[in-house]
């Protein structure tokens, strides 16, 4: 995560745009140790329910956590695995959460989608679509969408956080969000996280379509795949907030709002980048037609998993020791920590949540996380990782 100062006060953004205020039950850094849970009968899920346990004790106090949850789904026929932990209440499965980035392939597809069918090219500059940004012109949407467009990031500029800080709950345009960064210069050459990135390709859609983000995410992604459990705020179901769990912040770097509830649904500054609501259940849906290539034709799922470096912002073909990071058109690749090899995956994060999903390419597991908070550091992707080698343990354990 990095760090940006907004004014005298400091805050952190993550791979993800984030919200605050509003929940519902309240974390007390002396809260007792975990008694609510969603216990498998499984030997392979009471060994998860007990690393997630270890997990919560570890990290409640001083990440202000006090929820963690996981779905495991298996590439058979077997029913997927879904283990919680918590403080207080239970969390159903369908809990609802901020996905944060992962809304960052939904644009994708979308985009992706529209190059299929003849609309765009992905080679087309911005100053054919939004020409009212001179200045960056020359910028391809392959380069938005890869990260290398060396347009500076919304979400850390000074002026931004000075607003979202006093007024969480602001209602933001896509226009009013890239203004905090339309006469800034570009950054220096190669792969630089920028969420203005994914609101100019929102823009995109909505000019090339005549339509709204959120009806052509319901058209062509949530209807088509049943995902009735994701929204994009405020277009969501009435009891959408109902149905999550608090989100707190645990980042030290801002400690006026330490241990407090963020919005649940003041989303509005993260939209196509980060704006989405969801349940584990659909992520893992998402996730399987995403990475299957369910939704896009060949050349375009080519597209969507071409790889940059995420430290040199050059092509690569894979990840590599030398390489651990690779980002394609929002999504991304890494190597896990203990296969060593590649899996798809990233990690979602807001000022109140982070969401992770892991897709394993050789098998076809999918592995989901969520946790009711931010921190200052990733755990999360660790904890992913152990969920993984245990569930191959699993496996060979029963092959035996």
């Amino acid at each position: 995560m990095k760090k940006k100062a907004f004014g005298r006060r400091a805050t952190t953004v993550g791979v993800v745009l984030a919200a605050l205020a509003a929940g519902a039950i309240a974390y007390s850094s002396t809260a007792q140790p975990a008694v609510a849970s969603q216990q498998p009968a499984t030997r392979l899920g009471a060994a998860l329910h007990d690393t997630l346990q270890s997990y919560l004790d570890t990290h409640r106090t001083q990440d202000r956590m006090s929820t963690v949850a996981l779905r495991v789904t298996y590439p058979d026929r077997r029913p997927a695995t879904s283990v919680s932990v918590s403080t207080g209440r239970a969390v159903p499965d369908d809990a609802l959460w901020q996905i944060g980035s992962n809304t960052k392939a939904f644009t994708s597809v979308l985009l992706l989608r529209l190059e299929a069918e003849g609309r765009l090219s992905i080679s087309d500059k911005l100053g054919k679509w939004l020409p009212e940004y001179s200045a960056w012109r020359d910028v391809t949407i392959t380069q938005l969408l890869s990260m290398t467009s060396r347009i500076p990031d919304y979400a850390q500029q000074d002026a931004f956080g000075e607003v979202i800080l006093d007024h969480p709950a602001t209602v933001f345009t896509p226009k009013r969000l890239v203004s905090f960064v339309a006469d800034l210069p570009l950054n220096p050459i190669g792969y630089g996280y920028s969420n203005t990135n994914y609101l100019l390709a929102q823009m995109i859609i909505e000019r090339v379509t005549h339509d709204s983000f959120d009806a052509q995410l319901h058209r062509h992604i949530l209807g088509p795949l049943k995902m009735q459990d994701t929204c994009l705020p405020p277009a969501c179901p009435r009891d959408t907030a109902r149905r999550m769990p608090a989100g707190y912040s645990g980042v030290s770097a801002l400690p006026t709002w330490l241990g407090k509830p963020v919005p649940a649904l003041a989303l509005s500054w993260a939209q196509g980048a980060g704006g989405l609501i969801g349940s584990l259940p659909d992520l893992t849906t998402w996730a399987k037609a995403l990475y299957q290539g369910r939704l896009l034709p060949p050349t375009q799922q080519r597209e969507l998993q071409s790889l940059v470096s995420a430290t040199t912002g050059k092509p690569i073909r894979t990840v590599t020791p030398q390489d651990p990071v690779g980002f394609g058109l929002g999504i991304a690749q890494r190597l896990d920590a203990g296969t060593g090899r590649p899996v798809w995956a990233y990690r979602g994060e807001t000022f109140g949540f982070q969401v992770l999903h892991t897709y394993v390419p050789d098998s076809g597991l999918v592995i989901t996380l969520a946790v009711n908070s931010t921190a200052n550091e990733d755990t999360l992707t660790g904890l992913a990782d152990t969920v993984h080698r245990m569930v191959d343990e699993s496996r060979s354990h029963a092959g035996r």
